[in-house]
């Protein structure tokens, strides 16, 4: 009769691979899970509090005046006649004079919309600035250049990216 085989135990891990795992583990269990207070270093704005402050109050005195400015443009379509808005022409009116009409209507819805626009991006960089991710990209994450965020503080995208987009 043939010994029979015993079944073997399961593969221990070498003595050293076992120090370190219950090294590894003694340390995960014994520190404290870590929240970043703010992003890695190389996703932080390279803005100063006092820049941002200044770029908040150029934000929200810009969005003050196109607000004005709306509020302008809307007083100024509603107070135009039904015939001039629907751009109906009078038997007696000039073909050119209704042309004009037409064209400063659309002039004027065209404003409107870019300053709501603009009105939008204002918004977006304020919140993005409570959140602290203002001066960052919006695709990459990297810092956006100082230069353009004061050129332009609602800016959300780095040259590149904004290159890139209008490319496309």
């Amino acid at each position: 009769m043939a010994p029979t085989k015993s079944t073997k135990p399961a593969a221990k891990l070498p003595a050293k691979a076992q120090k370190t795992s219950v090294k590894t583990s003694a340390k995960a269990a014994a520190a404290p899970a870590r929240t970043p207070a703010r992003p890695p270093a190389k996703h932080r704005s390279p803005l100063t509090k006092k820049e941002l402050d200044e770029l908040r109050d150029r934000l929200l005195a810009e969005r003050v005046e196109l607000e004005e400015q709306l509020a302008t443009l809307e007083e100024n379509t509603f107070a135009a006649s039904q015939s001039d808005m629907s751009g109906e022409v009078a038997f007696d009116d000039e073909t050119a004079d209704a042309g004009t009409a037409t064209f400063e209507r659309e002039r004027d819805l065209s404003i409107e919309n870019n300053v709501r626009d603009l009105l939008a991006k204002i918004d977006r960089a304020i919140r993005r600035m409570d959140a602290g991710t203002y001066g960052l990209c919006d695709r990459c994450g990297k810092p956006i250049e100082k230069a353009r965020i004061k050129a332009l503080p609602y800016v959300d995208l780095c040259i590149k990216d904004a290159q890139a987009q209008s490319r496309r």
